[in-house]
C-alpha cells in the first residue's frame, strides 16, 4: 500500500511540475562526473530567499540512465538546521522508468518540501547525499534543486 501512494505521489508530482511555471527563484544542476556518484560526494547548492512573506516549494531533481540498477533511491538531504532522509521511487514494479525520458536520460522530480518557509531573507545552504549501499552509485547524471514560490506555479 506504501509503494502504491509513492507512486502515485510521484506521478502526481510529475503531472503538476510538467507545464509552465513561474515564481521559480533557483533552479542549479550539480553534474556526476562519469556517472558515478561517490558515497562521500556531496551535491551543494546556494542559494538566496529575499522574501520571506511567502512559503516555497523545493524540488529535488535526479537524472539517470537506464544503467541505474536500482527500482528506489534513498537520499540524505541537509541543511544548516536538520538532516532529511527520503527515499522514492524511480522505476515501478515493473522496471518501467518513472520520470520524463530525453536524449538517454530520465529526469525524475522529487518533492522536498512542500510549503517550507524561510524566517530569514539571506543566504542558504542544501547538500545532498546518496543513501544507497554503494559506495558508487552508478547511472546517475546529474542531482539538481528547485526552489518555487507557492502560489505562482
Amino acid at each position: 500500500m506504501k509503494r502504491i501512494i509513492s507512486i502515485l505521489l510521484i506521478v502526481g508530482a510529475i503531472l503538476s511540475f510538467s507545464g509552465c511555471r513561474r515564481g521559480i527563484v533557483y533552479s542549479q544542476f550539480c553534474s556526476i562526473p562519469s556517472e558515478k556518484w561517490g558515497i562521500d560526494e556531496l551535491a551543494q547548492f546556494d542559494y538566496s530567499i529575499i522574501d520571506t512573506a511567502v512559503d516555497y516549494r523545493m524540488l529535488i531533481y535526479v537524472r539517470h540512465t537506464e544503467r541505474y540498477p536500482y527500482q528506489n533511491m534513498w537520499l540524505f538531504v541537509s541543511d544548516s538546521h536538520h538532516c532529511d532522509t527520503i527515499e522514492f521511487y524511480l522505476a515501478d514494479d515493473r522496471g518501467q522508468w518513472l520520470g520524463d525520458k530525453h536524449n538517454g536520460f530520465i529526469e525524475m522530480p522529487v518533492l522536498f518540501e512542500e510549503s517550507k518557509h524561510f524566517p530569514d531573507t539571506g543566504q542558504y545552504h542544501l547538500s545532498i547525499q546518496h543513501g544507497m549501499r554503494d559506495s558508487v552509485l552508478r547511472g546517475i547524471t546529474d542531482i539538481g534543486l528547485e526552489i518555487i514560490k507557492n502560489g505562482e506555479e
